[in-house]
């Protein structure tokens, strides 16, 4: 019999990093917006501040303390998020351009406001 391995994720390249304001474009949440918290290179998620909650009941552990229902977000999947223009009020794709010390930085193509 041969053992099996298990392949290693393939690391996805995403357009989003954390730190990044972004908006929903589906899902339940669709519309909203918020920053990203964290990213997930290798499954291609991002925990979003605000969005995709989900409640969690906590037992309580030790005797005499209570039961708590905990709220966090959860992750949500990079396809499902668009870089987000607090100035115009609007959602765009990214590209990347260089600037005049020649560092390359990224840029909303609807506005032209360079994130990094």
């Amino acid at each position: 019999m041969v053992a099996r391995h298990k392949q290693m994720p393939v690391r996805h390249k995403m357009h989003v990093k954390k730190g990044d304001t972004v908006q929903i474009i589906a899902g339940k949440d669709k519309g909203k917006v918020g920053d990203v918290l964290a990213a997930f290179p290798k499954s291609s998620q991002v925990i979003v501040a605000g969005v995709n909650i989900r409640t969690k009941h906590v037992k309580p552990r030790q005797e005499g303390e209570s039961g708590q229902i905990v709220t966090e977000e959860a992750v949500i999947h990079s396809s499902n998020v668009m870089h987000y223009s607090e100035k115009e009020k609007v959602a765009s794709r990214i590209c990347h351009t260089f600037t005049d010390e020649g560092r390359k930085v990224r840029m909303l193509k609807k506005t032209g406001e360079v994130i990094d």
